[in-house]
């Protein structure tokens, strides 16, 4: 079964950066699409981003522009760097290979909390 780490969230202060990275054993890394998702407080789950086998991305209009996912198929991880974080960018990140929007879905790791104050 797939075990996903995720780090590096942290508090910060409004307009700064932040790189999250995620950690994937015990998969077949390189074969798949891979999502960075999140959940605030007393919402559902969005999705952020995505990147392709190619190690193109795309991004939720949400944070386009700020976030830049990446990808290392050697050391299998994810990376996601987040500049001009703002209030609305507290919440739980998750990385997932099988998001969805149904309200059954559930990531598989624990998630890394990035919390915006001033």
């Amino acid at each position: 079964e797939v075990q996903l780490i995720e780090s590096g969230g942290a508090s910060v202060q409004l307009g700064d950066s932040l790189r999250l990275s995620c950690a994937v054993s015990d998969w077949p890394f390189s074969r798949y699409v891979w999502m960075w998702v999140r959940q605030a407080p007393g919402k559902e789950y969005e999705f952020l981003s995505r990147i392709y086998t190619n190690g193109k991305a795309d991004y939720a209009d949400s944070v386009k522009g700020r976030f830049t996912m990446s990808r290392d198929n050697v050391k299998k991880m994810l990376y996601l760097q987040m500049n001009n974080l703002r209030f609305e960018d507290t919440a739980l990140y998750y990385c997932a290979y099988d998001f969805n929007s149904y309200a059954s879905w559930r990531p598989k790791g624990q998630g890394t909390q990035v919390t915006v104050a001033y």
